[in-house]
């Protein structure tokens, strides 16, 4: 049987993975599968930098606006709403910078076969409503970096389950996972990685043009309609640190600036995780969104002969 092909657009956040997609999109005929974990929620348009109303029109979107910015969502929510549109769809192309996302849509977990301790899960429980659900993340971060990298605080089933199993083994989960290529799809992997202070200026640049935009009258709303600071959504980056300034922790001048250092962090480890994955073709960087299609359309040609020519 012949795998389906998907497309992917992957890089950090500001590296201009909307601007590529649609160009792109056109030129393939395909429709934008969202791969980002915070335009997922709803009322959150700015912060997360969603494809604009012109933007959704010109090429189909899906995958935005799935729940409310109070509810809970995580990656195996995401993988039951993507999996059927990537059968549906003539042609997906998949389109963010959460890691976690492609990977669910990319290979087949198979989790370890490590029996559960009651007890044990309990206690853990009890230490995330004690202590907070930061706390019970932090000790899986203190022996299991890498499964605290995929797993956030807030999903605490799975935090609970890698310390579980790190205490009963004496091993980390991440290393008893093992991981199978997904072989009903082909993805065809297109990755935009840029110098260093380019992407910083950017990043520096969208932070203030958001702020312009009105991320501060969004912040406030969300606030004002009863979304608890310790929802997942409002750990995201913008939200967090002027929920703080509204509570008259901090200066705005300071959020603002926390932003911007928060925002390159998390660019710094969206790059280190995609460039792990040696399936992605990365594209040499220009502003010209029609120059980077070209690059894309041409690794797509490649790709396409290559499969060919291994049938």
């Amino acid at each position: 049987m012949t795998s389906k092909t998907v497309y992917a657009v992957v890089g950090p956040t500001a590296s201009g993975k909307t601007a590529l997609s649609l160009t792109l999109a056109q030129r393939i005929g395909g429709e934008i599968l969202c791969m980002d974990s915070m335009q997922v929620y709803r009322r959150m348009n700015i912060g997360t930098a969603k494809p604009t109303p012109a933007e959704q029109a010109a090429i189909p979107h899906h995958l935005l606006d799935l729940v409310e910015p109070d509810e809970a969502f995580t990656v195996s929510d995401y993988e039951a709403a993507a999996r059927p549109m990537l059968d549906a769809l003539p042609v997906p192309l998949l389109v963010g910078g959460t890691g976690l996302y492609l990977e669910a849509l990319s290979t087949r977990s198979s989790f370890g076969t490590v029996a559960g301790d009651e007890a044990l899960r309990q206690q853990l429980h009890r230490v995330a409503e004690r202590e907070g659900v930061n706390a019970l993340h932090a000790r899986l971060a203190a022996c299991d970096p890498v499964s605290a990298a995929r797993i956030h605080p807030n999903d605490v089933r799975r935090v609970v389950r890698a310390l579980e199993v790190y205490t009963l083994t004496g091993r980390p989960f991440s290393q008893l996972t093992v991981r199978q290529t997904d072989d009903r799809y082909r993805f065809c992997l297109i990755g935009i990685d840029l110098p260093r202070e380019t992407l910083y200026r950017r990043i520096n640049a969208r932070v203030e043009q958001m702020m312009a935009q009105g991320l501060l009258k969004e912040v406030r709303a969300l606030r004002d309609s009863g979304v608890p600071e310790d929802a997942q959504a409002m750990q995201g980056l913008g939200y967090k640190e002027l929920y703080a300034y509204l509570d008259g922790e901090m200066s705005l001048d300071a959020a603002i600036s926390l932003i911007q250092m928060r925002t390159r962090h998390y660019a710094k480890r969206q790059l280190t995780w995609f460039r792990r994955d040696d399936r992605i073709h990365w594209l040499s960087f220009t502003d010209d969104p029609e120059a980077l299609a070209g690059q894309a359309l041409h690794i797509i040609k490649q790709s396409e002969e290559h499969r060919h020519e291994s049938v």
